[in-house]
């Protein structure tokens, strides 16, 4: 469930009302009684390793010919 919290004390407590949304809970900030924004915490994006895996064979980790690594360091 939702925290309601006026403007005013939000801006009293906002380093303590941000601690809260980064532990989970929402809070819905409301302006003359009435829900205005809600302060909720971010997802973070979850990175999948191994995700290509099967799909690169070894020869992608061999070194460049030397005419192709000239090319790349611009010689």
């Amino acid at each position: 469930m939702s925290e309601i919290i006026n403007v005013h004390e939000a801006k009293t407590h906002l380093s303590r009302l941000l601690d809260k949304a980064h532990a989970g809970e929402e809070i819905v900030l409301s302006k003359a009684g009435k829900p205005y924004a809600r302060l909720m915490p971010l997802e973070t994006p979850k990175r999948k390793l191994g995700f290509i895996k099967g799909h690169v064979d070894s020869s992608f980790f061999d070194a460049l010919p030397d005419g192709e690594l000239a090319a790349w360091e611009g010689k």
